[in-house]
C-alpha cells in the first residue's frame, strides 16, 4: 500500500468581500503551518492574484501585529477568470508552479465554489467561512459577523440619539445582502420598531406607516425602522414615509463601516480555531472541505454537500423581534383576552 503523501507546502488566501477577522485566521494558517514544519505562501489579491502569480513565502512575523485589524493583510478581490475554465486550469498550473499543495481559501459561497472547481484540478483545498452576511449554509458563525453587527449596533444607537432629539422616524439601512440576519439582530439589539427583512417582508409600507401613526399616538416620539440590504431603497421610502405621515423621515445607509473595524474577541478566537483547523486538514490529507461552527463545536464539510445545504432566518428570533417591537402593546392585549 502506497504511503500519504506528506504536504509540505500550503497556500492561504482571501477572496469576495472583506470580513473583520480574516487577519485572525491568515495569521493562524501561517503560525499554525510553520509549527508544523510547513512552508506557507500568501496569495495577495484572491484568485486574481494567483493567477497573476501575485504570491511571496510568508514568515511568522509577517502577521505580527495583524490580529486586531479589521480587513485582510493579504488584500481581496472578485475574479470572473475563475468563473472559466481556462481561468481554474491556469490556478492550478500556478499553484504547482509555486509548489502549493495544499490552499486555504477564506471566503463566501462563490470563493467555495472556485475552490470546488481548483480540487477538481488536483490542488487539496480546505474553505474557511469569511463574510460578515452570515449566509453560508454549513455553519452557524462566519468570520466577520460578530464585528459587523456590533458596528452596526453601535451606530445605530447613535442614530438613536439624534432621531430622540428631533422626534423623527429613522430608516436606518445595514449590509447583507439577500439575508437579514445583521438587521434581525440588530433589530432585537437595538429595540427598533419594526424590521424589514428580505425573506419576511412584504412590501407593504402602509402597515408601516399605520405602526409609525398608532406609535406616535402612544405618545412615541420617534421610531427606528432597520432596514436590511436585500430590502433597500431606504431614501425613496423615507420620503414616501414623510409625505404620508407629516413625520420627518431620514435614511442612514450604514454601507461598508461595517466591514471595517477591529475584530471583537469572538471573531478572533473563532476565525483563528478555523485557521488552525483548515492546516490540520490539509496535513491530513483532506481536500474538497469546508470549516463550520455547529451545535456548538468547529466541524468540517464536504464542500459540495455545504454549497447543497440551505438554512433560513430562526422564525422563533423573528417573532420575537417583533413581540418586542411595535406590536408590545398588542401581545398584552392578546394576553388579557385569554385571561377573560
Amino acid at each position: 500500500m502506497a504511503e500519504k503523501k506528506q504536504i509540505k507546502t500550503i497556500g492561504v488566501l482571501t477572496s469576495g468581500g472583506d470580513a473583520p477577522g480574516m487577519n485572525a485566521a491568515i495569521r493562524a494558517v501561517v503560525r499554525r503551518g510553520i509549527a508544523r514544519g510547513l512552508k506557507v505562501m500568501g496569495v495577495r489579491r484572491g484568485y486574481s492574484g494567483l493567477i497573476e502569480e501575485d504570491i511571496k513565502e510568508m514568515q511568522a512575523k509577517d502577521v505580527s501585529d495583524t490580529i486586531e485589524r479589521g480587513g485582510t493583510v493579504l488584500y481581496t478581490a472578485r475574479c470572473k477568470e475563475m468563473r472559466t475554465p481556462e481561468g481554474i486550469k491556469r490556478a492550478a498550473e500556478v499553484c504547482r508552479k509555486f509548489g502549493i499543495e495544499g490552499l486555504v481559501v477564506i471566503g463566501g459561497d462563490g470563493s467555495y465554489r472556485g475552490a470546488e472547481k481548483l480540487a477538481n484540478e488536483g490542488i487539496n483545498v480546505i474553505g474557511l467561512p469569511g463574510t460578515i452576511d452570515l449566509d453560508i449554509a454549513c455553519t452557524e458563525y462566519t468570520i466577520g459577523f460578530d464585528t459587523a453587527v456590533n458596528t452596526a449596533m453601535e451606530a445605530i444607537d447613535k442614530v438613536r440619539d439624534t432621531s430622540t432629539s428631533h422626534e423623527r422616524c429613522s430608516i436606518i439601512e445595514v449590509m447583507g445582502r439577500r439575508a437579514g440576519y445583521i438587521a434581525l439582530w440588530c433589530g432585537i439589539a437595538n429595540g427598533a420598531e419594526d424590521i424589514l427583512l428580505p425573506e419576511t417582508y412584504d412590501y407593504d409600507e402602509q402597515k408601516l406607516i399605520d405602526n409609525i401613526i398608532d406609535n406616535r399616538r402612544r405618545g412615541k416620539t420617534h421610531h427606528i425602522i432597520i432596514n436590511a440590504e436585500g430590502v433597500g431603497h431606504s431614501a425613496s421610502m423615507a420620503r414616501r414615509i414623510e409625505a404620508a405621515t407629516g413625520i420627518e423621515t431620514r435614511a442612514t445607509i450604514l454601507g461598508h463601516m461595517q466591514r471595517g473595524g477591529s475584530p471583537t474577541a469572538k471573531d478572533r478566537v473563532y476565525a483563528s480555531t478555523m485557521g488552525c483547523m483548515a492546516v490540520d486538514l490539509l496535513i491530513a490529507g483532506k481536500t474538497k472541505r469546508v470549516v463550520g461552527y455547529m451545535n456548538g463545536e468547529f466541524q468540517d464539510f464536504d464542500i459540495i454537500e455545504a454549497l447543497e445545504m440551505s438554512k433560513g432566518l430562526s422564525q422563533y428570533q423573528v417573532e420575537i423581534a417583533r413581540s418586542l417591537s411595535h406590536n408590545y402593546y398588542k401581545s398584552e392585549e392578546a394576553l388579557k383576552d385569554e385571561q377573560l
